[in-house]
């Protein structure tokens, strides 16, 4: 009964088929043209120049 429900599925295949969309891409850009981050003596500092 157990095969009935489960199906086996491979990695590669979904591997494959992972495309990020062009929105996504350009957000992540944008985020790390945009961070900044500074040493201090004791901490770092992340400051997001937007």
């Amino acid at each position: 009964m157990g095969k009935i429900y489960y199906k086996k599925s491979s990695t590669e295949e979904n591997l494959k088929n992972l495309k990020p969309e062009k929105e996504t891409v350009e957000f992540l850009l944008n985020y790390s043209k945009a961070l900044s981050v500074i040493d201090g003596k004791i901490m770092k500092f992340n400051l997001l120049l937007n």
